[in-house]
């Protein structure tokens, strides 16, 4: 980042030291968008007193001041903004601008044109007034400081000396200000400091003449080197935050819920939903997770006979892990719209539903080439390459679809069209006969009918690809490497693969950050006093 020989910055000392980072990039507004984004979601997650009449506490609620609730929210941004950089290796902050034709951009736009025409009208004066300019010389100045890093000691000595305040002041007054002399050294100084990529912008600045548009560019290009501080400092703080994001998230959070009331509603009625899920008895829809669970967690199963009946087969109770696993699918089949997340995965709710939508897309891309291959029947079923490029057009024609998208109705006419000739091509390549008319048309209306989510084959292609999210959760397995896919998934495992260890990844994150609530919260969910109403609970450790 720094050319003149001094030290870089190392890890921070402090897992808070992120909050520094956040000073340095407030003027960029990204740290801003953080912040109102986390706030936002915590907000939208915050029970409300009706939810909350249906479980009142035996103690009286506790007053919650403004302040406290000001400090929660800035605690919250700051745990989200260490969650974001330790799970996301390529983030980084980046300046937003308003949308174009916007009225913030709009007004933006006039406030910054009034701005500087009062300083050239300053500077146009006879003598000149020099006030408005030795402000913005001074915020230079403090840019520079901030840009320096700690071995930088001699270079903080040169840039107070030359840009003494007191002294260009003088200057002005006594009509000696050298604003040439100044500007040189500016521009020296960020060429010094700037990374390389900002070597065109620094080039580009020397080349401006005018005061007011020499400041106007300089202020532009300070923010983006600003900006680049900010990422390499994020560099920097990402290994010492890795090492302690676990603990601090855990410390951040209980300062959390030692604060807001009824900070745990969303995860307890979650967990609970998931624990009545594998522990209900009388629904083929339980059993069957129930069933699945087992399968994956390795646990026992028990059964039980009548003589002159057939065997009853049923999963022995959950455990705390094959219930916390359940819960953490349901995540995939989570319905954003209507109900609030559970608080525990609050900063991973983006991330899942991106992961939801991307499943939704595969389950649509697998369903069509299922019964696109189905319809050709052994003839083409060995054929790989015919299988390769029918899915290259069938990922072409569904770019960006899915299940649940609008007018996915008319993109699957197309798509069973296309299929049906690609079939239709295929089948006369190797001389085999071609698909009747009759054929074709229950094949072109079975691949329409997928526009529905009670359609049987999305159904089945659905329960399989949650089965294979819900096995890339297992603690422990004796079994490692890739598993043997359900049939019909074996077209998506290229893509299907990294949303698996993506989730896998995500989710042990999380069961290690949450583990003291999760076993807190299962524990009275398993004696009985879980239940969709359920209140807060602090979970100390």
């Amino acid at each position: 980042m720094s050319r003149d020989g001094g030290e870089r910055r190392g890890p921070a000392e402090e897992v808070d030291k992120e909050e520094h980072l956040r000073e340095r990039a407030d003027s960029s507004g990204s740290a801003m968008e953080v912040e109102g984004s986390v706030r936002k979601r915590v907000r939208q997650n915050t029970p409300s007193p009706q939810n909350s009449l249906s479980s009142i506490a035996s103690s009286p609620p506790r007053l919650v001041s403004v302040d406290e609730l000001m400090e929660t929210a800035h605690s919250m941004t700051n745990m989200a903004l260490a969650h974001e950089i330790v799970l996301n290796g390529d983030f980084q902050l980046q300046k937003k601008p308003p949308p174009e034709h916007s009225l913030e951009k709009h007004v933006s736009d006039i406030v910054r044109k009034a701005f500087w025409d009062c300083l050239q009208t300053q500077l146009d004066e006879d003598p000149p007034t020099y006030n408005h300019a030795i402000v913005l010389l001074g915020e230079i100045k403090e840019s520079l400081l901030l840009l320096l890093l700690p071995g930088h000691t001699r270079l903080r000595s040169v840039i107070e000396e030359a840009l003494d305040l007191q002294l260009i002041a003088q200057e002005a007054q006594n009509g000696a200000l050298d604003f040439p002399r100044l500007a040189t050294f500016i521009l020296d100084t960020m060429g010094s400091l700037c990374a390389p990529a900002r070597d065109d912008d620094i080039a580009r600045l020397r080349t401006v003449s005018g005061v007011v548009p020499l400041f106007r560019e300089i202020f532009q290009v300070l923010e983006l080197m600003k900006m680049d501080m900010a990422n390499f400092t994020i560099q920097s703080l990402r290994p010492h935050l890795q090492e302690q994001a676990i603990e601090y998230e855990r410390k951040k959070f209980q300062e959390f819920l030692n604060k807001q009331p009824n900070a745990l509603e969303f995860t307890t009625r979650w967990l609970t939903e998931a624990a009545q899920e594998l522990g209900g008895v009388g629904s083929e829809k339980t059993a069957a997770a129930a069933t699945a669970a087992a399968a994956t967690t390795g646990e026992r199963v028990a059964t039980s006979a009548v003589p002159g009946q057939e065997a009853i087969t049923t999963p022995a109770p959950p455990s705390a892990i094959a219930v916390l696993n359940h819960a953490y699918a349901t995540l995939l089949s989570w319905d954003h719209g209507s109900r609030s997340f559970p608080e525990t995965v609050l900063m991973d709710q983006a991330r899942l539903e991106d992961m939801q939508l991307r499943l939704w897309g595969l389950e649509l891309l697998a369903a069509v080439l299922l019964v696109t291959v189905g319809a050709g029947g052994t003839a083409v079923s060995g054929l790989s390459a015919f299988a390769g490029r029918l899915k290259s057009t069938a990922v072409a024609l569904l770019e960006g679809k899915h299940i649940r998208s609008p007018g996915i109705g008319d993109t699957l006419i197309s798509v069973s069209e296309q299929m049906a000739r690609e079939l239709q091509s295929c089948l006369s390549e190797h001389g085999f006969p071609p698909l009747s008319s009759e054929a074709e048309s229950f094949l072109i209306g079975q691949i329409c009918s997928l526009n529905s989510e009670e359609n049987a084959v999305i159904k089945l292609i659905e329960s399989r690809v949650r089965a294979v999210m819900l096995g890339t959760l297992v603690v422990n397995s004796p079994q490692r490497g890739p598993q043997p896919l359900p049939g019909g998934l074996s077209p998506i495992r290229a893509e299907l693969e990294p949303l698996q260890a993506t989730f896998a990844r995500l989710m042990a994150f999380n069961r290690a950050v949450f583990a003291p609530v999760y076993s807190d919260v299962l524990r009275r969910v398993h004696h009985g006093v879980g239940s969709a109403a359920t209140g807060p609970s602090s979970s100390k450790e």
